[in-house]
């Protein structure tokens, strides 16, 4: 897994008028390439008089699959470029559609790329983007005695607490950065004497 990848910060829609065409660009987070897929359906069924509808998206943190679809614009014109600026962005689990209504001034093949190109790079820039940091899930179990100075310790030191349960005991699931996995057990260990236990478990990504 990646150690860390950007995406953008939410769901949202940025619009620019350029020589009379409006290009209206709606940018999503998207979790699975079946989630891009259907933020494509939605904004075209927004937009169903809109000249065309072109879309890009990459899926993955290591960027695997990466769509792109000019829709009737002419070929590489459209789709990617807009693909190339979520690229060069280094962006991750994202799909952009740029909506455009045409307002009767043809703008030619470099035009229509930096167009469209230019749609996402402002997109991007107005809603903002995020960096989520991979981490290695945690549970800590430890008394009731304990468990709320523990708890207190962990926010206060800026740990991903992700949730807490209450039962006989008290357990506190975490993210931990791996590189970090080694020096917390000793922590742990030293600030509840020794009894408090730590279950690693798998991985997942969470705000760096």
């Amino acid at each position: 897994m990646q150690e860390r990848y950007r995406t953008v910060a939410r769901e949202g829609v940025h619009e620019v008028e350029i020589s009379k065409s409006r290009f209206i660009c709606a940018l999503a987070p998207a979790a699975t390439e079946r989630e891009a897929q259907d933020f494509v359906q939605r904004v075209r069924a927004e937009h169903p008089t809109a000249s065309h509808n072109c879309f890009a998206y990459v899926i993955g943190a290591d960027g695997g699959v990466q769509k792109a679809s000019d829709d009737g614009e002419p070929g590489g014109t459209a789709g990617v470029p807009m693909l190339q600026m979520l690229v060069r962005r280094e962006m991750r689990y994202v799909v952009a559609v740029v909506t455009r209504y045409f307002g009767g001034v043809k703008l030619g093949a470099g035009g229509l790329i930096r167009a469209y190109g230019g749609a996402v790079g402002e997109a991007l820039d107005a809603l903002g983007t995020v960096t989520r940091q991979r981490f290695r899930l945690a549970t800590v179990t430890v008394d009731h005695q304990r468990a709320g100075k523990v708890e207190n310790d962990l926010r206060a030191t800026g740990r991903a607490v992700r949730d807490v349960r209450y039962a006989e005991a008290v357990t506190i699931e975490i993210g931990l950065p791996e590189t970090d996995v080694e020096a917390f057990g000793a922590w742990l260990a030293d600030a509840t004497a020794g009894t408090a236990t730590l279950e690693l478990g798998g991985e997942a990504y969470g705000d760096a």
